[in-house]
């Protein structure tokens, strides 16, 4: 159950209620896409890193180890450590990102494996008995996330499409979660906003999805080719016509820029792979600015990458160290990163709730809009 605390602007302060925890949102999910964040991060570590909610990806854990595996294992949590929220995604990305291995029907998706290339079909019940075979918290409703710009006669038909795959996902979680043999009976469902970027669409959708009364509700299908501006007009256009007593969470985004535009815009919920990904290639969020490690500017800097940051490689490591391991090509040198820019996200979203709470939102996102999108 979503609680709002209190608001500025648009921006909302709340906490989301589950089986697994309370979530104080805004909030950043850390990307988990197999069950571990990649640069030998574990769930251990998050709770260092003040990680509140772990991402894991339905398609990719169907393919290995398999969905039935974990949920003889006992489901998500036990098999990889992480005691708080799981939101799962529905496959429905893939959808997206393997459009040359894909064919759409009404009644699903065929894939073809990226891995070997067998044949596989995904469609809202499977998507929906994959998830609760994996008992996260979330699921995520089985929506197809189409490319920007798109034509409209295209755009309109998959929007509706999504919406009668809601509705069939809504159908098989309620059967799931009646089930003895379910692992998480609490299950909860988000339904997903579509529309490309027609504003007509994607207000027509939205209305649409809130009326089945989910758990919470996604904006799908930005940031995947359209400008960032194009991306804040949609999130306006769409936020008003978004339950006020539900989460709302912006899908696969993003910067810290587009964060803090989005929270401005009444966002609560985020993830995205750039955090752990930029790290990876020394990429590195600061509150100066962005840094890449890998320039020989600091081969002799004793400072740590953040002077500010309390997470564990600023308080045990300096920018030369991390620079000789990029170069050097030692694996620690992605697990520093990726732990550092993984807490800086996590902490930036602390930051917001702290400004919201004191009444100091308008000044902190003039002053941080200008500073988190700063290269150095």
């Amino acid at each position: 159950m979503y609680h709002l605390i209190k608001q500025e602007g648009r921006a909302r302060l709340g906490d989301f209620g589950t089986v697994h925890g309370t979530v104080h949102m805004p909030a950043f999910m850390n990307v988990a896409t197999c069950g571990a964040i990649r640069g030998a991060v574990s769930a251990y570590d998050l709770k260092e890193l003040h990680c509140q909610v772990q991402l894991c990806n339905t398609y990719h854990l169907h393919l290995r180890p398999g969905d039935e595996n974990v949920n003889t294992l006992g489901g998500l949590h036990r098999f990889t450590g992480w005691d708080g929220p799981i939101l799962t995604d529905s496959g429905g990305f893939q959808v997206f990102s393997l459009s040359q291995l894909r064919k759409i029907t009404e009644e699903g998706v065929h894939f073809r494996s990226h891995i070997d290339g067998h044949r596989i079909f995904m469609g809202p019940e499977e998507s929906m008995r994959i998830q609760s075979h994996l008992a996260s918290t979330i699921a995520m409703a089985f929506d197809e996330c189409v490319e920007n710009p798109s034509p409209r006669p295209y755009v309109e038909a998959s929007a509706a499409r999504t919406v009668r795959w809601l509705k069939r996902c809504k159908t098989e979680m309620e059967r799931l979660n009646g089930l003895e043999t379910t692992l998480n009976p609490k299950q909860m469902l988000f339904g997903i906003n579509q529309g490309g970027t027609f504003a007509d669409i994607r207000i027509d959708h939205m209305k649409e999805i809130a009326a089945l009364e989910l758990d919470g509700y996604a904006i799908g299908g930005l940031a995947v080719g359209e400008p960032a501006e194009v991306m804040y007009e949609i999130i306006q256009a769409v936020e008003p016509h978004m339950p006020a007593d539900k989460p709302r969470y912006l899908m696969g985004v993003g910067t810290p820029v587009n964060i803090l535009e989005a929270v401005y815009r009444g966002v609560d919920l985020f993830d995205c792979v750039m955090p752990s990904r930029n790290a990876r290639h020394g990429h590195l969020f600061t509150s100066e600015g962005i840094i890449n490690l890998n320039n020989a500017k600091y081969r002799l800097d004793e400072r740590p990458i953040d002077p500010v940051c309390q997470c564990p490689a600023c308080q045990r490591h300096s920018r030369a160290y991390l620079h000789h391991l990029f170069k050097s090509g030692e694996m620690l040198a992605m697990r520093l990163a990726v732990m550092h820019n993984l807490y800086f996200y996590n902490t930036l979203m602390e930051r917001i709730r702290t400004a919201l709470a004191e009444d100091r939102f308008e000044s902190f996102y003039r002053e941080q809009r200008e500073v988190l999108g700063k290269r150095i």
